[in-house]
């Protein structure tokens, strides 16, 4: 699922996340960039996420670590290749389940060049790199099979939460909500007249449960 976010957004975002006294379970910051470093750590941050209950975790290029200043990245990846691939879709190919996650490339208040890599949380199993399940132990990134009591809690968080309840997307306005559901065909399905405009639509998907998904409007 594709979300855009606008410049504003990303800035406000950066922001937050600098403010945070040091690396947490769910935000990495670097200055450098490893593919295969990458994919573990989209395995660690999506499963740390799920364990504290945050719907989303964070890879920041561009942040020098101890200071969270920013300072800048070479990093780009839409224009990065690894192993004659294009990055995004050769991590995909190495993610297992297959969870959204999307970097963003804009530049910082001080026009310095920054990436953010938005990184779905893990919802009913662990998600893996490469065949191996990974974890944050603080900042550190770990292998979930050397840490059992954080793996029995992670399932427990999976069994807790059904996945029908589990919330798709945040913080995404009207507009883009209705870009994500496909809802003529659900009136059409039902036989039920299709509401006019938007305010008619989206109280109608709310009250008649039309997706399994939750999405918060901002």
């Amino acid at each position: 699922m594709t979300l855009e976010r606008s410049h504003d957004y990303l800035l406000s975002l950066l922001r937050e996340l600098v403010k945070l006294p040091k690396e947490t379970e769910w935000v990495e910051f670097k200055q450098n960039h490893d593919p295969e470093k990458t994919g573990e750590y989209i395995s660690a941050l999506a499963n740390a996420a799920a364990l504290i209950g945050k719907q989303s975790a964070y890879m920041v290029w561009g942040i020098e670590d101890s200071s969270h200043e920013v300072v800048g990245t070479h990093f780009t990846p839409a224009t990065t290749t690894y192993k004659q691939q294009e990055l995004e879709s050769w991590l995909l190919q190495k993610i297992t389940p297959k969870i959204h996650f999307r970097f963003f490339e804009f530049k910082a208040s001080n026009d310095k060049p920054v990436v953010i890599l938005e990184i779905q949380a893990a919802s009913h199993t662990p998600v893996q790199f490469d065949g191996v399940e990974f974890i944050r132990v603080g900042s550190y990134k770990k292998k979930l099979r050397e840490f059992p009591e954080k793996e029995r809690a992670l399932w427990r968080v999976f069994d807790r939460v059904p996945f029908e309840r589990q919330m798709a997307v945040k913080d995404v306005d009207e507009a883009e909500v209705l870009k994500l559901l496909d809802y003529p065909a659900y009136f059409d399905l039902t036989n039920q007249p299709l509401p006019e405009g938007r305010n008619g639509v989206l109280p109608l998907c709310a009250v008649l449960g039309m997706t399994r998904f939750h999405l918060t409007v901002i």
